[in-house]
């Protein structure tokens, strides 16, 4: 279910890296749709697989919960903890820390992030660009300096609080 949205949002390969035996890990990829598996991988193999896998995707994001994902969740692009059930190691390694254990909750995480980037570019824009008004509008007479001033200020940070609020609608 996780995986199938995942890949529906454009994420693919889903590739398991794990410690376990192949059997077990194809059996579990054949029950959540997860593309390739790496199995009886050691800490060391796994950030080597991952390496791999950034060289020839790009950026990898990584999620694990435990000591022998550490590793990994340090050199991922973007490092992922399960957070309930994680250890301190790979929480303290991840970039991010899920409150919960529920895989199913990934393609919001994605679809959160993508969005999140969406807006701060908005904001940096809108921020850059009425500012860039009001230097100009100054000095020609157009704007007087308190106008400037609480605009620049005080409007444009409402302004891109009011944007960032949109990130409360996005659906989990």
């Amino acid at each position: 279910m996780a995986v199938g949205r995942l890949h529906g949002m454009g994420i693919r390969p889903v590739v398991m890296l794990t410690g376990d035996d192949a059997a077990t890990g194809r059996r579990v990829a054949g029950e959540t749709g997860v593309d390739e598996v790496k199995a009886r991988l050691l800490p060391h193999e796994k950030v080597e697989a991952l390496k791999a896998l950034e060289r020839e995707h790009g950026r990898v994001a990584m999620v694990g919960d435990g000591v022998n994902d550490a590793p990994s969740l340090a050199a991922a692009s973007v490092g992922i903890a399960m957070g309930a059930a994680g250890s301190d190691a790979a929480i303290d390694s991840a970039d991010v820390a899920l409150m919960g254990d529920d895989l199913t909750r990934l393609p919001y995480l994605f679809r959160l992030s993508r969005k999140s980037r969406a807006v701060i570019r908005q904001n940096i824009a809108t921020a850059l660009l009425v500012k860039l008004v009001l230097v100009v509008g100054v000095p020609l007479g157009m704007v007087s300096l308190i106008t400037a001033v609480l605009v620049g200020d005080v409007g444009v940070s409402l302004l891109v609080t009011a944007n960032a609020l949109r990130l409360a609608r996005v659906d989990a």
